[in-house]
């Protein structure tokens, strides 16, 4: 009778879990050399790149910085091209961040490292883990965490990334989130 009342309680409870609030990673490699060119010169390249089960991404280099842009729909999602101030490259991982909301598990943000450079020396200086929301029209850089800076910068990004789709790109300003001192 025990394990019985154990058990309708225990299935109560998981009934009660709404279904939003179900986050996981998945993780793509960021390997250039697996990725399609799509244009280059002297200037910088683009690439096509794998995503997460074929959800687009585009990765773009100019200027010494790289930017990523994502969707079935780049054209509107151009605040989605976004990179950072310094000079930069980028981690060889990337994590999606997936929700069940849905019903079926779909990409809502990635996390992506950025390696910058000191502005006076060129050398490497910083990690900042970028987080982008992904939603269609309203792709973009929604918090930054300074990966050196951060005990638990990891688990910081995947909380600012599990709250995608409540940044308004237009209007809100990118957090910064923790200790901060990658520029």
């Amino acid at each position: 009778m025990m394990k019985l009342m154990l058990a309708t309680v225990l299935t109560g409870l998981a009934l009660a879990v709404p279904a939003h609030a179900a986050f996981i990673s998945s993780y793509t490699d960021l390997d250039l050399d697996q990725c399609l060119v799509l244009d280059a010169d002297d200037f910088g390249a683009s690439w096509s790149c794998p995503g997460y089960k074929g959800y687009p991404l585009k990765v773009n280099e100019g200027d010494l910085r790289f930017s990523l842009e994502y969707g079935f729909n780049i054209d509107a999602n151009q605040n989605g091209t976004q990179s950072l101030s310094p000079f930069n490259y980028l981690g060889p991982k990337m994590e999606w961040r997936l929700s069940n909301a849905l019903g079926r598990w779909m990409p809502i943000a990635t996390i992506v490292r950025y390696h910058t450079a000191d502005p006076d020396t060129g050398e490497d200086k910083s990690e900042v883990l970028v987080v982008t929301q992904l939603v269609d029209g309203n792709t973009c850089h929604v918090a930054y965490v300074d990966a050196l800076a951060n005990k638990d910068a990891n688990a910081l990004a995947r909380a600012a990334a599990d709250k995608s789709g409540k940044f308004d790109c237009g209007n809100d300003e990118v957090e910064t989130i923790g200790k901060f001192t990658a520029w």
